[in-house]
């Protein structure tokens, strides 16, 4: 995961507390966030359930993603023309990811799409953000209204005890289903809430208001079960959850299909194509393509990092693109692209550490299977 040095960064309304409690800052897309509380394992450790003493439910800061609202006739077939998935068929209160993409088939970034009513919500990614608005503002006809939601802080309860926390606080959030979104109140706030998130585990990301954002932040934080979690386990989290990071596992010069994320591209949209990149994507999803993402366990403990070579014999046949290491697993992992010849679970490779050529094989993603609520 990509730090950057620190500077003219930005503040989630949770900066003070997050301070409070003793978090390490970091930069981070431009904002100053906490990077870990307790400890990255035993953060980790908390959200799988599996730490010491009441655990199961991590508290995150999730408001550095950008939140923008889509309205006005004609806003979801808009919005559908530039990406892949069904978004005419969302049905209200659903929530789908999908991607922007290029005309040549490469990503610009992946987003939660949500339609509330005839309006969407999409939440991207923070390092992403200006770039979505100018594609958005350059393409989306003059009846679709653009409107920045940065009044709003967006947070994730993550973990196996999540629904029973937040059922406390906001009754009947327990009966959503997975990728199901809902505005109802938390103690008495309004929020829009969503049974998703990025940890492989059942949880909830909700978007209040940023002034009433601590007030909701110190509730959940006073339950047993609940620990503040920063983006250190973040990203293991979603590593061993197989998920992608945007800037490290896909990019512009990567397509869906390549990135193991052709199950976000509806049947409808296979067989009628309409959006940036068709020809590549489905031409790919139809004769494959030239790498796949995979998972890889080292053998070894030695961390690959991003960028390592991955080799086959002697040839480089492509490179990590995430690694650490997996608390749950309780090992080094790794995320990179490899030829098809090469994807098959079991295939061995090695990674080039320095010079020195480590033995991994390739194994299926998730690392951790996930435990959504469906």
């Amino acid at each position: 995961m990509a730090q950057h040095p620190m500077g003219d960064l930005r503040r989630t309304a949770l900066h003070a507390l997050h301070v409070e409690l003793g978090a390490r800052m970091v930069g981070f897309a431009g904002w100053d966030m906490p990077i870990q509380f307790a400890g990255i394992l035993a953060e980790h450790a908390h959200v799988r359930g599996a730490g010491e003493g009441p655990c199961g439910a991590g508290l995150f800061d999730v408001s550095h993603m950008g939140q923008i609202r889509l309205s006005g006739e004609g806003a979801d077939a808009a919005l559908e023309a530039l990406v892949p998935a069904d978004i005419r068929a969302l049905k209200d209160g659903r929530t789908r990811y999908t991607q922007f993409t290029t005309e040549s088939g490469g990503i610009i970034d992946d987003l939660m799409v949500t339609r509330l009513g005839e309006d969407l919500v999409l939440v991207v990614n923070a390092a992403r953000f200006d770039v979505d608005l100018a594609h958005l503002k350059g393409r989306l006809p003059g009846a679709v209204r653009i409107e920045v939601l940065d009044s709003l802080a967006l947070l994730a309860l993550q973990g196996p005890s999540a629904a029973e926390v937040l059922a406390r606080h906001a009754g009947g959030v327990e009966g959503l289903s997975f990728m199901q979104t809902a505005e109802m109140d938390i103690a008495g706030v309004a929020a829009r809430i969503s049974r998703s998130g990025y940890t492989g585990e059942d949880g909830f990301e909700f978007a209040v208001p940023a002034d009433e954002a601590e007030g909701i932040a110190r509730l959940l934080l006073a339950e047993p079960e609940v620990a503040p979690i920063g983006l250190g386990a973040r990203d293991s989290l979603r590593m061993e959850a197989g998920l992608c990071l945007y800037g490290q596992d896909i990019d512009e010069t990567t397509s869906p299909v390549e990135a193991g994320l052709a199950w976000s591209i509806q049947k409808r949209r296979r067989a009628e194509g309409g959006f940036p990149g068709a020809d590549r994507i489905l031409r790919e999803l139809e004769q494959g393509t030239a790498r796949t993402r995979v998972g890889l366990r080292p053998d070894g403990r030695a961390i690959a990092r991003t960028g390592t070579p991955v080799l086959a014999g002697e040839e480089r046949i492509g490179a990590v693109t995430s690694g650490g290491f997996g608390p749950s697993v309780g090992g080094p992992i790794a995320i990179a692209y490899v030829p098809p010849a090469h994807a098959a679970a079991g295939t061995a490779v090695s990674l080039d550490l320095r010079g020195r050529a480590e033995p991994a094989r390739v194994v299926d993603l998730p690392f951790v299977p996930h435990r959504y609520h469906r």
